[in-house]
């Protein structure tokens, strides 16, 4: 009998609006802006890409492209896309 094993993916445990800020706190604090982009694209599906872009204001489409590896989103959609995932951005 084969041993079945399942990639990890950190979106299915981001179960709230807490967990989602936790996680991208973390991230501003160890990471940098290409991880921040990669943390709002698992943040995102955590809540649901559909649902993300309807409260950014952008398409479904676009904020896949945006937060894709390799993409290069503006400050705008970054902003936005915080917002839409119950955050805010601050400096401290």
């Amino acid at each position: 009998m084969a041993l079945e094993t399942k990639t990890f993916d950190i979106a299915e445990h981001l179960n709230s609006p807490e967990d989602i800020r936790t996680f991208l706190q973390e991230v501003v604090e160890t990471g940098d802006e290409s991880d921040f982009i990669h943390a709002l694209n698992t943040a995102a599906r955590a809540k649901g890409m559909t649902e993300v872009a309807k409260a950014a204001g952008v398409t479904r489409a676009s904020l896949y492209k945006s937060l894709s590896e390799g993409g290069n989103p503006n400050f705008a959609t970054i902003s936005k896309v915080t917002k839409a995932l119950g955050c805010k951005l601050s400096v401290a």
